[in-house]
């Protein structure tokens, strides 16, 4: 019996197109998607396209695209972890694209280099160098993709079931999607609240997206940023010392100001969350920190204006990987009385009908040979597989592309691996049919 061929042939074809159906992306949205997360930026608790103005510290990494004036004193990266400083541009924890003024710049791990010559600053490495030299870093093209980014993310729509409720001068965020939950709120209404709560579930995705041209927190004094902790069922204010859920809801939580030009932080609250405002001069005040990274086109803070170190570690919806829901069937042609295949004038994927239904022999191939599927079978079930695919996630998480050309972390050769499954059942068929040709006129 010839059975045995044919059903592995089938059995490989099949398993490829499984594997293309079923495998996900690594560290995915969802199973069709890419990870993309903020690039370079991701990196840096500073990411600042133009000047810096800051002291004393900032617990991460600091890139700055213009110039740094660290007067009074400012230290740099004491949290960064070995894995993290690894993968910052050359290990450097401090970038300055031009000239550092200030007298008393500490980089507590990893390296520090500027462009311009320092009017008498002092620059020390406590665990590294320190160089003048080009920036390893092109601030242009970086933020050229944030801006396309933020854009993106605020196009996706507000996740289904959210909502954004006011009471008196609280506001509050809640969603339940597992993976990602988008907000799209008013900056005017945002800056009107004194207490901002969050509740979304531990480990998903979470972008709020503030419309307008400029906010400041100092317009209703804000005092404080609540996450919802769902093993307490309760609200914690979120600080240095504590957090919802061990710090799990800030790190994946950002705000993304799209259209903003001013963001004022000028309160005593720490902010939680990572704030991507591509566009904006951003002014930390004097009082609290934000827990999570600030990327703007400028930076200005002192006093207890710091930047804690809490990355954002979210995975951001990439370009869309569109999977084939359905498996091109594969139908084996029946045996006439004769030994010869009959096909139906309407062939299926993998066989080429003469008028008079019979296989036609590829001009390759010889009749009674296992000759290789023809190119018309290979482009049917390219084909096929091609239509069966959707036309994309219906998720806001799959509605927009807001990666742009950012770093992305995941695999997406998902349809190339599904077309190549739904070739080899193709060859697979074409297998079953020349064997039984050769069954039959060996009879």
């Amino acid at each position: 019996m010839r059975i045995p061929i044919s059903a592995a042939a089938l059995a490989v074809g099949g398993s490829l197109a499984l594997a293309g159906l079923t495998m996900p992306a690594a560290h995915a949205v969802g199973t069709d998607q890419e990870c993309r997360s903020l690039g370079i930026a991701n990196g840096y608790g500073e990411f600042i396209e133009g000047d810096d103005t800051h002291t004393p510290d900032a617990e991460g990494a600091v890139a700055v695209g213009g110039n740094a004036d660290f007067t009074g004193g400012f230290s740099v990266g004491q949290e960064l972890t070995a894995a993290e400083l690894d993968a910052l541009p050359g290990k450097n924890a401090l970038v300055v694209a031009g000239k550092i003024t200030g007298h008393n710049t500490q980089v507590m791990k990893g390296n520090g280099v500027y462009g311009a010559k320092a009017d008498a600053a002092v620059v020390q490495a406590h665990a590294g160098g320190i160089a003048q030299g080009a920036s390893p870093i092109d601030f242009k093209a970086e933020f050229a993709k944030l801006r396309a980014a933020s854009t993106s993310l605020a196009a996706v729509p507000q996740t289904a079931g959210a909502t954004v409720q006011t009471e008196g001068t609280k506001l509050t965020f809640s969603g339940g999607d597992a993976k990602y939950n988008s907000f799209t709120v008013d900056a005017a209404k945002l800056q009107g609240a004194k207490d901002v709560f969050v509740k979304v579930p531990a480990g998903s995705v979470t972008v709020i997206n503030v419309t307008g041209g400029t906010y400041d927190m100092a317009a209703a004094g804000t005092t404080g940023f609540h996450l919802w902790d769902a093993g307490k069922s309760a609200f914690v204010l979120d600080d240095k010392l504590q957090s919802a859920a061990s710090g799990a809801i800030r790190a994946k939580l950002l705000w993304n100001f799209p259209t903003a030009t001013k963001v004022v932080k000028n309160s005593q609250a720490a902010w939680a969350g990572t704030v991507l405002a591509p566009n904006a001069a951003f002014d930390l005040g004097s009082g609290g920190p934000v827990n999570g990274s600030v990327i703007a086109a400028s930076l200005t803070g002192k006093g207890g204006a710091e930047t804690h170190h809490y990355p954002f570690t979210g995975c951001l919806p990439g370009t869309v990987v569109p999977t084939p829901s359905v498996t091109p069937p594969v139908v084996v042609p029946p045996v006439g009385p004769s030994g010869t295949p009959t096909v139906p004038a309407t062939a299926t994927p993998g066989t080429s009908a003469s008028p008079s239904g019979t296989p036609s022999v590829p001009a390759t191939g010889k009749p009674g040979t296992s000759a290789s599927p023809s190119p018309s079978a290979s482009s049917s079930a390219v084909a096929a597989a091609a239509t069966a695919a959707p036309s994309g996630s219906a998720s806001p998480s799959a509605q927009a592309n807001a990666g742009g050309n950012l770093a992305h972390t995941g695999s997406g050769p998902v349809v190339p691996l599904a077309i190549g499954g739904a070739v080899v059942i193709a060859a697979g068929a074409g297998i079953v049919v020349a064997a039984r040709r050769k069954a039959a006129r060996k009879a």
